[in-house]
C-alpha cells in the first residue's frame, strides 16, 4: 500500500508534471522510472494521461497522484507569447526544459509553467494564464477510473480558496491526499496555518506534506538547488503535525544527503524537473520504448537517481 512505502521512510515519487498533458511523454516517463523502482507518480488531472501512466506501469505494482491548483500557482499556469511585443531571439525556445516553445509559440500541452520563459524575456512578450478547471467536474472520472492520492498545489495567496477546493476533495475522495505548499507566496507562519486547517477533519497520517521549497527549479544537482526544500521540510517536521513529510522543488541527487545531514526526518523525495531533464535525450526518441539498448541506458541513469533518493534514514535511526 501506499502508506508502507511513505512509512519506510524512502519514497521516490516522479513528477510528470501538473501540467504535463503529454501522454506519449507520461506514458516513457511511467515505464522508465517504474523500471528503476519509483512506485509513486505524480500526474496531471486528466483520464488520458492517467491511462497513460497505467500504460507505463503495465501491470507492475504503482499509485498514481493526480494533481489540482489554485489560480496563481506556478504548477497549473501555461505561458503564452504576446508575437507583436516578440523579438524573435528565441532565448525562450533555448531555455525552456520541456522544449515546448517552437518559432516562438507555446504548445499548451507541454508546459508545465515553470517561468523559465519569463526570466529570460527582456521585451515582455510573456506571460501566463491559469487554467480554471471545475473539480466537480474533473474529479469525480478520475476517482471512479482509480487514482491512489489527490494532491491540491496550494501556492497562490488565496487561502480561502484552497481551502474551499480542499474541503471538496475531501468530501468526494476518502483516500489519501497531500497539500503542497511552499513560503513563496506565504510566510512561514501563514503557510502553517493552512496545512493546520487542511487537517481539521483528517484522520492522522492520511496526509501528505509536500514541502516544496523552490517550485520547478531542480534543473541543477547541486546542494544550494535542493537547499530550500530540505529548509521548508524543516518547517514541517518542527510543527509536529500527523503527516508524511515529502520534500520537492529543486530536489535532485543531493537531497537526501542533505536532509540526513541536517536530520530531517521525511518520508519520500517528489523529483520532477532533474528527474525528467536527465533522461530528456532518451525519452525523446520516438523509438524509445521500443529501442531496448536506449532504455537500458536511460533505465541506468534513472536508477542512479531513484537510488540516491532512498538514502534517507541510515544517519538518523
Amino acid at each position: 500500500m501506499l502508506k508502507d512505502i511513505l512509512e519506510s521512510g524512502n519514497c521516490f515519487k516522479l513528477v510528470c508534471g501538473a501540467g504535463n498533458e503529454d501522454a506519449a511523454e507520461v506514458e516513457k516517463l511511467v515505464s522508465l522510472y517504474s523500471a528503476a523502482g519509483c512506485k509513486f507518480f505524480d500526474l496531471s488531472a486528466k483520464p488520458e494521461i492517467v491511462d497513460a501512466a497505467k500504460r507505463g506501469l503495465n501491470g507492475k505494482e504503482g499509485y498514481l497522484c493526480v494533481s489540482v491548483g489554485i489560480k496563481g500557482d506556478p504548477h497549473v499556469r501555461k505561458a503564452h507569447i504576446d508575437y507583436e511585443k516578440c523579438s524573435g531571439c528565441h532565448k525562450c525556445e533555448e531555455i525552456c526544459p520541456q522544449k515546448t516553445i517552437k518559432h516562438c509559440k507555446v504548445l499548451a500541452a507541454r508546459c508545465i509553467g515553470c517561468g523559465r520563459c519569463f526570466s529570460v524575456c527582456k521585451h515582455g512578450a510573456v506571460s501566463f494564464t491559469t487554467e480554471t478547471r471545475d473539480l466537480k467536474e474533473i474529479l469525480p472520472p478520475l476517482i471512479e477510473k482509480g487514482i491512489d492520492c489527490i494532491e491540491l498545489h496550494a501556492m497562490g495567496e488565496n487561502i480561502d480558496e484552497a481551502l474551499e477546493k480542499w474541503n471538496y476533495i475531501n468530501e468526494v475522495y476518502d483516500g489519501m491526499l497531500s497539500i503542497c505548499t511552499a513560503r513563496g507566496h506565504l510566510s512561514e507562519e501563514r503557510m502553517l496555518e493552512l496545512i493546520k486547517k487542511t487537517l481539521e477533519n483528517r484522520k492522522p497520517y492520511s496526509t501528505i506534506v509536500q514541502a516544496d521549497g523552490f517550485p520547478m527549479s531542480g534543473g541543477k544537482d547541486d546542494y544550494k538547488t535542493t537547499l530550500q526544500a530540505v529548509a521548508t521540510a524543516e518547517i514541517i517536521q518542527n510543527s509536529r503535525l500527523p503527516v508524511y513529510i515529502m520534500l520537492s522543488g529543486g530536489t535532485n541527487s543531493k537531497t537526501a544527503e542533505l536532509a540526513s545531514l541536517c536530520n530531517i526526518n521525511y518520508n519520500g523525495i517528489a523529483v520532477g524537473s532533474f528527474a525528467r531533464k536527465i533522461v530528456s535525450r532518451h525519452i525523446g526518441r520516438p523509438d524509445f520504448l521500443k529501442n531496448e539498448p536506449l532504455f537500458n541506458e536511460a533505465l541506468a541513469v534513472a536508477k542512479s537517481l531513484v537510488h540516491s533518493c532512498q538514502n534517507n534514514r541510515s544517519s538518523l535511526v
